[in-house]
Parts: C-alpha cells; sequence; structure tokens
C-alpha cells in the first residue's frame, strides 16, 4: 500500500475564511507541508515564518528569549485575541500576583475571575524527536487565524505562550544527518555525534542546574515572568505499537508535590485521552514508565512551582514511513497493556497499517488543541487553584522557618552558583550585608537568606533537602528501576553549605532579582612576585589555566602553607607573576595572596593539554566533560579513534575516556549499521596506542563505565567488585553517597575529607591478588609485593547513603575504593568509580578530576 497526502487538504480544512488570507501558511515558506513524508524544514526556515506570521497576524507577537549555545535566535510567540494583546501587561501582572500568592483571597478571586489563563507549549527539545517542531508551525498558523467557535473561545481566554523549538542546533543537525542517509541503508538512523552541542539528550536533565543557556532563558520565562498554569513538553518516544503515552503518569509521586497539582495532572490527561476518543484517533497509552518523582526535566520542575507539567510521547520519531503489519500485533504493550480494549489506560488499541510522519504531527496538534480548550473552559479555576497552592505553601508550618547560606565557604564561589540557580527557577532569595546571628552562630556579612514561607517552597525544599525515594520491588523481589534519578539534593552535590534555622533571622536584607557573579577576586602587595591561590575553591583552576596561558609560571605546593593569619591546605597554587594579575581576578573572582618568594614543597605546574575521547557512538558523558573543562579554560583536544590510533600521544598531560561501556569503546558502530566513517571503535591499535602512552609516562583517566574497559584490556591488578551482583541484593539506581577522600593525595588536593559522589548504577574497586586457596585448602605463601594501587577516596563503611535510594549499599559498597591510581610503567592509570562531572551537577567534586588531569601523577608509587 502507498503511503498517501491527506493532510494538507485536512489542515486547509480546518480554518475558517475570515482573517488568515493574508496570514503566511506554513507551506508557503517552506514549499511542502510540514509532516510530509521524507520531509524536514530547517531552522532558518522556521524563524523566517515565524517573523512573517507575527509580522501578518495582529494575534501574534514575536518575542526573542536568549540565543543557543551555537547562536541562534531562541523564538517565542505569544498568540491570543487581538484585544488580550492590547493587555497583555495586565494579564502577565495578574499571572504573577497569584502565582506569587501574596495577596489576600479576596483579591485573588477577584483576579481570577479577570484573568486569562496561561498556558505554555513547547515542540520539544530532543532533536531526534523530529515532529514537534515540523507541528509547531501549523499550531501556530491555527491559533492564530482559525475563526471556528472552539479557537474564539480558546483566544478569548487564555494566553498561548508557543516555543516552537528550543534546540535550534539540534534541529539542523538532525536535518543535515536526514538529508545524508536518506534513500541509503542508513535511513532514520542517528548522526554518530549529539544532537545538542554540549549534552544530548540530556537537555532535559538541565532543568535546576540551567547550565545550558537554552533551558536557562526558558526557565526565565517560565518562573520570572510569565507563570504559566499549565506546561505542556511535547516529547516523540511512545511505546512500541502505541500512538501516544499522555498523562496518568505511573508511581511515585513526590511528596512535596501538591496534591492539587497531581489530581489536576490527571485531569488533563484524561480531557485529552477523551479527545482522541472522540476524534477515533486510537493507540493513546497511559500509567506507564514515566513517574512524577524526579525534578529536573522540562516538564516536571513545574509541579514544583504549582503548575500543571504535561509530558506526551508521540510515536514515529521519523520522517520516514513505516508499515506495522496489522497480524504481528503484541498481545501486550509496555510489558503489561493488553491489546483487547480490556486495559482501562488502555482501552482503544491501535491495529497496525501504515504510520506517516503526518501521524504525529496530527495527534500532537490534537494534544495541543485538547490542553487548550480546558485551559479555557476551566480558565478561573486554573488561575485561583495556583494561587490556592502558593497559599498553601506560604502558610504551612514546620520546625525550619528559612535556610541560611553562609558568605563563609570552603569552595568559595560556590554558594553563588547555588543562589543563581535558585533565583532562576523562581524562588525568593534575600542578600545582607550585615553580619547577624541566629542562636549561637555568627553569620559574616554577605550571607543569603532564604525564607520558607513562599510560594514554590515545593521546589525549595525538593533541592535543598534529601529524597527518599520509597523501595520499590516487584514480585520476584527484584527493584523497579526510577524513571531517572532517585535522589538529587544540591547542598550535598555542590559542596556547599546550607544551614536550617528555626527562627527568621532579623538583618537588614534586600532581594536578590538577577544573576550574581563573585566579585573580583583581590591582589595583596602588588610588589612581590609569588602569590598564592587557594586549592578549594573550584574557580581557582579557571584562574591557574589563564595564568598558564599567559605564559606565568605556576607550581603546587605540596605541603600546607601558613602566612600571617592565612592557611592553605595541601594542592595551593603558587603563581610567579610581576605582570597585572587584576584581569584574571576580575574574570574569576579568585583573590592572590602574597607569599616569602621561598616557599617549599613545590612541584612546576605545566600548561595542562588534555586529550578527550570522542567515540562515534554520541555519548552525553563525553559532552558534559568538554562543556566542564572549556568552562574552566583547560585546553582541549577531542581525539577520535583514528587520533588515537595513528597520532602521537605524548604531547598530551593527559588523556581523558568519558563514562562509555567497554564494548562500545572497543568496537563503536558495527559494519554496516552507519556509513563506514563513522563505524568502529578503539580496537586493538587504539587500545594499544593507549597503553603505550600510559606506558611511556602518560596519565590515562577513565570515568564510570570506561574504567571496566581499562582494567580488562590494561590487565590492572583490580577489578569492579560489584560488577556481576545481583539487583536484587545491591541497586543503586542515581542517588547520592558518602565518600571519604584521602585529602594528603594529589588527587584529593583541596577536598574536605567528606564529599557526595552521583552514584548511578557506578562501580567500587579493590586490588587483585593471588588467592592461597587450593583444591578447597590454603597454602602458604610468601608475602609477594603489594599492587600498585593507591587508593584516593572510598566509599563510607556507615551511614553510606546520603539521598536517593540503595539497597544492599553498605554490604557490597562500604568501605570499597571509589577512586584509584594505578602505576603502569612509567606512567598512571586514574580509575573513578563514579562520575565526578555528572550532568554538570555534581560540583562538589570537580576538583577531583581537575586534578586527576593535572597532577595526577605527582608522588605516584612506582613499583
Amino acid at each position: 500500500m502507498k503511503p498517501t497526502r491527506i493532510f494538507a487538504l485536512l489542515f486547509l480544512c480546518l480554518a475558517g475564511t475570515d482573517s488568515f488570507g493574508q496570514v503566511p501558511h506554513p507551506q508557503d515558506e517552506f514549499g511542502f507541508m510540514p509532516g510530509d513524508d521524507y520531509k524536514l524544514a530547517r531552522y532558518d526556515q522556521m524563524e523566517s515564518y515565524y517573523r512573517s506570521l507575527a509580522d501578518a497576524s495582529d494575534r501574534v507577537i514575536l518575542r526573542e528569549i536568549g540565543t543557543s549555545v551555537l547562536g541562534e535566535p531562541l523564538l517565542l510567540l505569544i498568540i491570543s485575541s487581538e484585544e488580550n494583546l492590547a493587555s497583555l501587561d495586565r494579564w502577565q501582572e495578574i499571572s504573577t500576583s497569584l502565582a506569587r500568592a501574596r495577596i489576600a483571597e479576596e483579591e485573588a478571586t477577584a483576579l481570577s475571575k479577570e484573568g486569562r489563563a496561561v498556558v505554555w507549549i513547547d515542540g520539544g527539545l530532543h532533536a531526534t524527536e523530529v515532529a514537534g517542531a515540523q507541528m509547531t508551525p501549523l499550531l501556530a498558523w491555527r491559533v492564530a487565524t482559525e475563526e471556528s467557535a472552539e479557537m474564539e473561545h480558546i483566544r478569548d481566554n487564555v494566553i498561548l505562550l508557543l516555543m516552537p523549538v528550543m534546540n535550534p542546533d539540534g534541529l539542523d543537525i538532525i536535518a543535515s544527518w536526514y538529508d545524508l542517509t536518506v534513500n541509503t541503508p542508513y535511513e532514520a538512523t542517528r548522526p554518530p555525534w549529539l544532537y545538542h552541542y554540549y549534552v544530548g539528550h540530556d537537555n532535559n536533565r538541565d532543568w535546576f542546574m540551567n547550565n545550558m543557556p537554552e533551558s536557562k532563558a526558558v526557565t526565565e520565562v517560565l518562573y520570572n515572568e510569565w507563570y504559566p498554569q499549565i506546561v505542556y513538553n511535547h516529547h516523540q518516544t511512545s511505546p512500541s505499537w502505541t500512538r501516544i503515552f499522555l498523562p496518568p503518569f505511573t508511581d511515585p509521586v513526590n511528596p512535596r508535590i501538591h496534591p492539587g497539582v497531581t489530581t489536576a495532572v490527571n485531569l488533563v490527561g484524561s480531557a485529552m485521552a477523551n479527545r482522541f476518543a472522540m476524534k477515533d484517533m486510537p493507540g493513546v497509552i497511559s500509567g506507564v514508565t514515566f513517574s512524577m518523582w524526579w525534578n529536573g526535566g522540562m516538564r516536571t520542575v513545574p509541579y514544583f512551582h504549582n503548575m500543571v507539567g504535561i509530558l506526551t510521547e508521540v510515536g514515529h520519531a521519523t520522517p520516514s514511513p513505516r508499515f506495522f503489519d496489522p497480524d504481528s500485533i503484541p498481545q501486550y504493550v509496555s510489558g503489561r497493556n493488553p491489546t483487547t480494549g480490556t486495559n482501562i489506560f488502555y482501552p482503544n488499541p491501535w491495529k497496525g497499517g501504515w504510520s506517516h510522519f503526518a501521524d504525529p504531527v496530527r495527534y500532537m496538534i490534537t494534544g495541543s488543541m485538547a490542553v487548550l480548550r480546558l485551559a479555557a473552559d476551566r480558565r478561573e479555576s486554573w488561575l485561583y487553584n495556583i494561587w490556592q497552592m502558593g497559599r498553601d505553601a506560604i502558610t504551612k508550618t514546620d520546625s525550619v522557618a528559612a535556610y541560611v547560606i553562609p558568605s563563609d565557604q570552603w569552595n568559595a564561589g560556590e554558594e553563588i552558583k547555588l543562589v543563581n540557580l535558585l533565583r532562576v527557577g523562581g524562588i525568593e532569595i534575600e542578600y545582607t550585608a550585615h553580619a547577624f546571628s541566629v542562636g549561637d552562630t555568627a553569620y559574616a556579612p554577605g550571607s543569603f537568606i532564604i525564607p520558607k514561607a513562599q510560594a514554590f517552597r515545593p521546589y525549595l525544599e525538593d533541592l535543598l533537602e534529601t529524597q527518599h525515594y520509597p523501595d520499590r520491588r516487584s514480585q520476584s523481589g527484584a527493584p523497579i528501576v526510577p524513571y531517572d534519578l532517585a535522589g538529587w539534593t544540591l547542598p550535598l552535590q555542590m559542596g556547599v553549605q546550607v544551614d536550617r534555622v528555626t527562627t527568621l533571622p532579623v538583618v537588614d536584607t534586600v532581594p536578590v532579582t538577577v544573576d550574581l557573579t563573585s566579585p573580583p577576586g583581590t591582589i595583596a602587595d602588588m610588589r612581590n612576585r609569588n602569590y598564592v591561590v587557594d586549592p578549594r575553591e573550584n574557580r581557582s583552576r579557571h584562574a591557574v589555566n589563564k595564568a598558564l596561558g599567559a605564559g606565568l609560571s605556576v607550581q603546587v605546593v605540596t605541603d600546607s602553607i601558613t602566612v600571617g593569619d592565612h592557611t592553605w591546605p595541601s594542592g595551593a597554587f603558587l603563581v610567579e607573576s610581576d605582570q597585572d594579575l587584576y584581569s584574571i581576578a576580575e574574570l574569576t573572582g579568585v583573590s592572590f595572596h602574597s607569599v616569602p618568594e621561598h616557599v617549599p614543597a613545590l612541584h612546576e605546574l605545566g600548561a595542562p593539554r588534555i586529550g578527550l575521547y570522542k567515540s562515534w557512538v554520541a555519548n552525553m558523558d563525553e559532552g558534559w566533560t568538554r562543556w566542564l573543562l572549556e568552562s574552566y579554560a583547560f585546553d582541549v583536544d577531542t581525539l577520535h579513534d583514528a587520533d588515537i590510533q595513528a597520532g602521537d600521544l605524548s604531547a598530551y598531560t593527559a588523556i581523558l575516556l568519558p563514562s562509555q561501556g567497554g564494548e562500545s569503546l572497543l568496537h563503536g558502530h558495527r559494519t554496516g549499521m552507519m556509513p563506514e566513517a563513522y563505524t568502529g571503535g578503539l580496537g586493538l591499535d587504539g587500545t594499544l596506542a593507549l597503553k603505550r602512552y600510559v606506558e611511556n609516562g602518560g596519565t590515562l583517566v577513565a570515568l564510570d563505565a570506561a574504567s571496566d574497559f581499562v582494567i580488562d584490556h590494561f590487565g590492572l591488578p583490580v577489578e569492579n567488585i560489584v560488577d556481576g551482583v545481583s539487583g536484587s541484593s545491591f541497586f543503586i539506581p542515581g542517588s547520592l553517597v558518602r565518600l571519604e577522600v584521602d585529602t594528603t593525595h594529589p588527587i584529593g588536593y583541596g577536598m574536605r575529607p567528606e564529599a557526595a559522589a552521583s552514584f548511578v548504577r557506578s562501580r567500587a574497586f579493590s586490588s587483585v591478588r593471588r588467592s592461597n586457596r587450593q583444591e578447597g585448602g590454603r597454602i602458604t605463601l610468601s608475602p609477594g609485593p603489594d599492587p600498585p594501587v593507591e587508593v584516593v577516596a572510598s566509599y563510607a563503611e556507615e551511614d553510606l547513603l546520603m539521598s536517593g535510594w540503595a539497597l544492599g549499599e553498605e554490604e557490597y559498597l562500604g568501605g570499597k575504593a571509589a577512586l584509584v591510581r594505578v602505576g603502569v610503567g612509567d606512567g598512571n592509570v586514574i580509575l573513578f568509580g563514579f562520575r565526578p562531572q555528572f550532568r554538570g551537577q555534581s560540583r562538589g567534586t570537580y576538583k577531583l578530576l581537575f586534578n586527576a588531569l593535572t597532577i595526577g601523577d605527582l608522588h605516584a608509587n612506582r613499583q
């Protein structure tokens, strides 16, 4: 059966004829109908269309809210009736007042009657889920032009914030790859590089850290400007043999979310399902896979702001048509939902046949229309309820009245990072330039006070307090894997001291309303040539790398050093310069302290040059690592397989393998699975080249999963002791665990003795020794040499779990090595059992990675 095209005619018939004659249709701009098989519009076409639409229609306003990583404008369309757009400031003011909930009930009731519901809809952010960005031009045109009674009702009662594309760089990456591979054996494959320049799929894991400019720009609009009552985030990965997933979600729900949010999510999901049913659009499934526990996704962060976050996952994530043989329909979908029409969450199964690119586009528009109609029908309720939930948060009482972030931090500067990410997330924060006390605790000027009595209290508590994920098992006793993470407490991950106080401090404060920057660092006694930089601060690495890049001499002080009333632990940096260091101090916030001419125990630090391995199997951990190292001014070269196999690696201070499975590192894409240029992995030649590099004095750093590859192929006297342990006995699915660090070891310089590690089904190490057991008995052996393995950090023996969920953690993980240095020839292999840079969140362990890459060979134990 050949694909047919009825989508264009369908859309042309849906609109009235009064107001869209002069408004351009997407087909006019693109030269094809969005949703046509084998066609993808590029971002420049879309930008041109949206600007034309806004110019032609009095119902559309276009705003640029930021730029992407690669410099593309991030566009937001505001669509409503002409009358509503003329009073836009008033509707925004009402939405703000109700969401912040600082007004009395009588005023809230009046504003709910007066205001307009605010609905956010976006075209998604995962660029491989291609239908969303192609759908939004049609949705924008339809809402702006259609003259039906339903659409007039929507425009009169709703302000639509439509963000057509949240990842414009990725859209073009995917469109280019599709055009390259269409009509080849590699059609519908994914590109061999990330579809977000740094983080790929993890651009939907960045919504409380807001490290990427796209997520930060959107977050500013959602939680500081417009406060929509409903946030609808489109995606395109439905379970096989279904057409769309939509709410209700599965268990568990985070108890910090107001139950009014949870029930409203169910309400919206039911309304959507009903619209699909009445339009005879089958294949709608609910109650599987996706939960409401995790905080950090585009649709989950709104829950903690008393907003209704909606996720749908449509099927058919390719412009290429597919045929599903009706005779092959499975008995169940998503594991346990029968395809007989007898399941309450899958009542109208899809029976297969031809699937075209127009189908996901049509399902996305239908879902959007269901949300807009419900928003219009229940306008007053949405507005009043967000106020009510905010008031509940403000009036709630417990033993903690506020959080205080002291200005005096071990890792100075990180408190500013924490304040900024809370501020952009809508949290109300106060700064004081005065000293104050709470009970017996004195706080220096420059501290921050965060009252808990605020509308977004659920968000505040969920980021600053620990998570306790419920122990969920299958009937067999196996743990049920959480959707994404189980624990993420930011003060633990970032290493920032945050105090709970029982009374609100009495001190003059000012609100924090914009992003803060660290004040410029100071330079003491510029007549001297020697300056010490504190090793405890993450930002010190930025300053040191800038100094090295300027050609200055930098040395590492391997003992503690005291000058006057200042004491620095081992690992301080000594910068020798007769130049003005102010530009570096201003850029980084790092202070340079004058010290005597003679400082003992020095180690010369050369300008680091890092080789970062990049597989043709796109790897988010590589992207996050590249982003981090570039952010701290490291000199980073990307090394592909051929570079390692054939190149001279001796120029690199260290080579870094990001977390990636051993089979994937070794073999990459198999022949025939991708274009030939992107097949293969390190292979034998690359593996041997890495080993020779280490044997000749190089440092190889392997993160988490990559450590398995190095252990196996280098024959290291180390094993991953949790490998092969049953998940029913040992399971940590994305939690924070307690780490004990040897701060006298060069890799531990600048660290506190205790830190939190992000353990995501990660690793633990033990040295391998010959067993004295033979044939059931024991033989007396002469003691052999100790293996050249140094333990830098271990998992705590007790109280190991800090936040999240863990099974068998103390039995299998307690006291075991988490970070080791292994001597190989004249060089070193450094194995991390966890990811010290995980998603840019675990800022408290950054220094371990920085040290491993730059002084990983210092004081190495040779055999």
